[in-house]
């Protein structure tokens, strides 16, 4: 076993809960969830009243066999119960992942289909303009409110004081500490890990940990550990100990305890839309496709790309003169800076932005190279007093990168993609890296909304290949829309 993965002791008496009573997380989830469904009332109310407002505001409600007074708080209340019927409150699928929005959207829409088919079978006269203009609005505050509640709940659970499931993770020593390294790295989701059980070949007589996790029972032992330390998920991961048999009868075990078994598979960094699981013999085989370089999807990426770089410069135009006009004013030199960086398949191409430092800013690199704030091949630096005045203005809000979409429109990079490499930093890749390069590089990316300058080089070369092999143009879109809000925190802009 290597050295990361050695158990090491802990006191005698680990503080196994952290501080923290094990009721906490469920009062926590139960308040959370209970102002969820608050909040759904509230945007649906309030959907309800703009459509009588938009449909009757000249004209008086008639026509109807029932009373709209009657027919307003039985909308309100049927609505209500279409989106707990299809588990829109369900604590699985709540604060990550896009299948909460697509719940609210589904029950949303099949609520609406459902009244128009019985409005038209039972012959009521409901207004069509009412429901029409109430289910618009509705669907579209479910999914801006659950959208304004799971940023509330991210930022809580980034202090620890948010909602977050209480896990135990089984496995061997070296997945654990892999599992608890992920987990950790997007504290957002809410997986806070309690405590590890491991085979009883590794548990030794005294109190034993990995990392910093507590290792509180072995595998004989799964419940008992769970139930003490108030944990409401098991995690289960790799180990050769740990047989089918042995996992099937963990889940008989947990029935009716309220914990829930996950199980984590070794392979990572693969999205969901590539992941199919076909039964075989009761076996669940899960079918990873390879990722899509090329065909009609890039090609429509492609047009996407060109058509919303066209129309952004026609826009921005304006701001264009007005930038340029200030990096004049503020220092010699040109207003354009046109460095060379690699694309796609390795092929060089000038990347254009505007001037943001002195014009020997190169030549003044290998007296700061000392000072490079970043764990990897890049430099970056925090106070660089290479940069300007405008220019720091230009590098916070991110418009100094405006130019590059020229790039995007000439089809040498692409609006959502891996960060542009210099040739510097692409001599120096390994064989993995350099599939960063197996596709356009991206006026934004993934390492745009997840930090910037303050990521570490390792975890923004994991979101590159993340998205190298698990693009899409939903995420290209989803991708875009973060873009915006990272631009206006300004975070890691230097």
């Amino acid at each position: 076993m290597s050295s990361a993965t050695v158990l090491s002791p802990v006191p005698a008496h680990p503080d196994l809960r952290t501080g923290l009573s094990p009721d906490a997380p469920q009062v926590r989830k139960r308040s959370y969830l209970r102002a969820l469904v608050a909040l759904d009332a509230a945007v649906i109310g309030l959907a309800v009243l703009v459509g009588w407002i938009g449909r009757f505001r000249t004209t008086e409600p008639r026509g109807s066999d029932i009373p709209y007074v009657v027919i307003v708080p039985a909308l309100l209340a049927v609505w209500l119960v279409s989106l707990k019927v299809i588990r829109c409150y369900d604590d699985r699928i709540v604060g990550y992942g896009a299948d909460e929005y697509r719940r609210v959207t589904s029950g949303s829409l099949r609520l609406a289909g459902g009244i128009a088919i019985l409005g038209y079978i039972a012959d009521v006269g409901v207004s069509r303009g009412f429901l029409g203009i109430s289910f618009a609005v509705g669907t579209v505050g479910l999914v801006a409110g659950r959208f304004a509640a799971r940023k509330f709940l991210h930022h809580a659970r980034a202090r620890g004081i948010g909602w977050s499931r209480r896990v135990l993770v089984v496995g061997d020593a070296a997945h654990i500490l892999e599992l608890v390294r992920t987990l950790r790295r997007e504290p957002y989701a809410g997986y806070q890990v309690v405590g590890a059980c491991v085979p009883d070949a590794l548990l030794a007589p005294v109190p034993q940990r990995l990392g910093d996790v507590p290792v509180i029972g072995s595998f004989r032992s799964v419940i008992e550990a769970a139930t003490g330390v108030g944990a409401d998920t098991i995690a289960v991961t790799a180990s050769g100990e740990l047989t089918a048999t042995r996992l099937r009868r963990l889940g008989w075990q947990l029935e009716g305890t309220g914990i829930d078994l996950v199980v984590a598979p070794t392979l990572t960094d693969v999205a969901g839309p590539r992941i199919h699981t076909t039964p075989v013999a009761g076996l669940p085989l899960i079918h990873v496709e390879a990722p899509e370089f090329r065909g009609y999807r890039k090609i429509i990426k492609g047009f996407v790309d060109r058509a919303l770089s066209l129309t952004a410069l026609l826009f921005a135009l304006p701001l264009f003169v007005a930038i340029a006009l200030a990096i004049r004013i503020d220092s010699a030199g040109p207003v354009f800076f046109r460095q060379i960086r690699v694309g796609q398949g390795g092929e060089e191409f000038g990347v254009f932005k505007f001037r943001t430092m002195v014009v020997n800013a190169d030549a003044l690199l290998a007296e700061l190279a000392a000072r490079n704030e970043t764990d990897g091949l890049m430099f970056k630096m925090r106070d660089d007093p290479r940069v300007t005045r405008v220019g720091r203005l230009l590098r916070r809000w991110s418009l100094d990168e405006l130019p590059q979409l020229i790039n995007v429109l000439i089809g040498q990079m692409s609006l959502v993609g891996p960060r542009p490499p210099l040739p510097s930093e692409v001599a120096r890749y390994d064989g993995d890296v350099a599939r960063r390069l197996l596709v356009k590089p991206g006026m934004t990316g993934l390492w745009q909304v997840s930090g910037r300058s303050d990521l570490p080089w390792e975890d923004g070369i994991r979101l590159d290949l993340f998205y190298v092999e698990n693009w899409s143009l939903a995420t290209d879109l989803t991708i875009l829309w973060k873009t915006a809000g990272a631009v206006l925190g300004s975070k890691g802009a230097y």
